[in-house]
C-alpha cells in the first residue's frame, strides 16, 4: 500500500497518543493466529484486519451453519455450508486486501500445535470447548506466545491474557477443568449476540496493546462483562507457586473428562458406553430411546421415536425410562448423554449413549433433521 494511501486509511489510530507511524508499522508486521472463526473469531478477524495486522492466521476445521448466523457476522447466507476459514479469508479481502490470510483448515491438536504457534507472534483463543482451552494455554507456555483468551455464555463473557513469561497462565486462573456438561455450550445455553460482539472487541484491543507496546495487558488480570446488566468488573490473579509446571502437551479430551465419548470426539475407536448414529438406526425399535436435551432443544430438531426427559429433571424421572429393551441415551453432541448415563449407572440402569449426539444422526443418517 502506497504510504499517502497506508496514512489516509489508518489516520485516526496513528494520531493516537503513543501509537503512531511506529505502532502501525509493528501492526503491519505482525504474525497473528486466531483460534477458530466462530462468534468471537467473526469479531476479532475483521476487526484486526480493519487495524492493519499484517498476517492472520485462521484455524478452524468447521463450516458455516445457518444457527451461526445471528452472532458469526464474518459470514454470511450465502456462506452457509462453506468452510468457514475460506468464508472469514473473504471477509477479511473486502476489508482489507494488502492482509495476508493464512487458512488452517483443521482443528487444532496437540500434534501440530507447538510448530504452528512458534510461527506467529500472538495467538488469540475463541474457540468454545475446554480441551481446546487448555491446549492453546500449554502450547503459549511452551513457544512463550502471548495467549489472548476470551469465552462468552449466554449473556456475559471473559477476557484475559496468559503469558508465562511475563506473569501467570490460564491454568493459574483455573487450575482443571469443569464436570462434563456443567458449562453450558451456546447451542445448549444460547448466547446473545451483542455478548460475543463486546468480548471479541476486548480480544482484539489486547493484542493491539500487545503487538504495539501501549496500554497495559491483561495480564493477571480478567476482565468479566455482564451484558443483561451492561456492567464489567475486574478480577485480580497471581502464579500458583505450588502449580506443576507445563512440560509437554497432553491428551486434552481426557483432562477435561470427554476422551470416552467415541469417535465423533476425537477417540480413535468408540467406548463400549457408546453407540454410533448408523447402528442405531438399523435397530429400529428394538431399543428404548432418551433424549435428555432441553424442551426448546427438540422443538428444533428431535429423532421421532425418541422420549424426552431433559437431563436435570432425569434423576427424579428414571422411572419414566422403559428398561425392557436396551435403553440408549442422547443429546446435541454426546457431553450430556455421557453425564446421563453415569446418572443412570448410579440408579443401576444399564445404558448406552449416542456418539455425538442428534447432530451425528443429522449428519450420517437422516439428513432432514435440522442441525443447529
Amino acid at each position: 500500500m502506497p504510504d499517502s494511501s497506508r496514512f489516509a486509511r489508518f489516520a485516526r489510530q496513528i494520531a493516537l497518543p503513543g501509537f503512531g507511524v511506529a505502532g502501525q508499522d509493528r501492526l503491519a508486521d505482525a504474525r497473528v493466529l486466531v483460534i477458530g472463526a466462530g462468534g468471537l473469531g467473526s469479531t476479532v478477524i475483521p476487526t484486526l484486519a480493519g487495524a492493519g495486522v499484517g498476517t492472520i492466521g485462521i484455524i478452524d476445521d468447521d463450516r458455516v451453519e445457518t444457527s451461526n448466523l445471528h452472532r458469526q457476522l464474518v459470514h454470511g447466507t450465502s456462506d452457509v455450508g462453506r468452510a468457514k476459514v475460506d468464508s472469514a479469508a473473504d471477509r477479511v479481502a473486502a476489508i482489507a486486501p494488502d492482509v495476508e490470510v493464512v487458512r488452517h483448515a483443521e482443528r487444532l491438536s496437540s500434534a501440530i500445535a507447538l510448530d504452528l504457534f512458534a510461527t506467529y507472534d500472538l495467538v488469540l483463543d475463541g474457540s468454545d470447548n475446554f480441551p481446546t482451552r487448555y491446549l492453546a494455554n500449554d502450547a503459549a507456555v511452551l513457544t512463550d506466545v502471548p495467549l489472548v483468551w476470551g469465552a462468552v455464555s449466554q449473556f456475559g463473557g471473559q477476557v484475559g491474557v496468559s503469558w508465562a513469561s511475563r506473569g501467570p497462565q490460564y491454568r493459574d486462573l483455573f487450575p482443571s477443568p469443569p464436570p462434563p456438561g456443567s458449562v453450558l455450550s451456546c447451542a445448549v445455553g444460547g448466547v446473545l449476540p451483542t455478548t460475543v460482539g463486546v468480548v471479541g472487541s476486548l480480544m482484539a484491543s489486547e493484542a493491539i496493546k500487545i503487538l504495539t507496546g501501549i496500554g497495559d495487558p491483561l495480564i493477571g488480570r480478567v476482565t468479566v462483562f455482564d451484558g443483561l446488566v451492561g456492567t464489567f468488573r475486574e478480577l485480580g490473579y497471581a502464579a500458583d507457586p505450588e502449580a506443576e509446571p507445563v512440560t509437554g502437551l497432553i491428551d486434552y479430551d481426557l483432562f477435561c473428562g470427554i476422551a470416552a465419548v467415541g469417535t465423533e470426539s476425537g477417540s480413535p475407536e468408540p467406548d463400549a458406553d457408546t453407540i454410533d448414529a448408523p447402528t442405531l438406526a438399523s435397530l429400529g425399535d428394538s431399543v428404548t430411546l432418551v433424549d435428555v436435551r432441553e424442551d426448546w432443544e427438540a422443538e428444533i430438531a428431535a429423532i421421532p421415536r425418541a422420549t424426552l426427559i431433559p437431563l436435570g429433571d432425569l434423576p427424579e424421572r428414571i422411572g419414566e425410562v422403559d428398561t425392557s429393551r436396551p435403553v440408549v441415551l442422547h443429546c446435541h453432541h454426546g457431553i450430556r448423554s455421557a453425564t446421563a448415563l453415569r446418572i443412570l449407572a448410579d440408579a443401576g440402569v444399564t445404558a448406552r449413549h449416542l456418539d455425538g449426539g442428534i447432530d451425528a444422526w443429522s449428519r450420517l443418517v437422516d439428513p432432514t433433521i435440522v442441525r443447529y
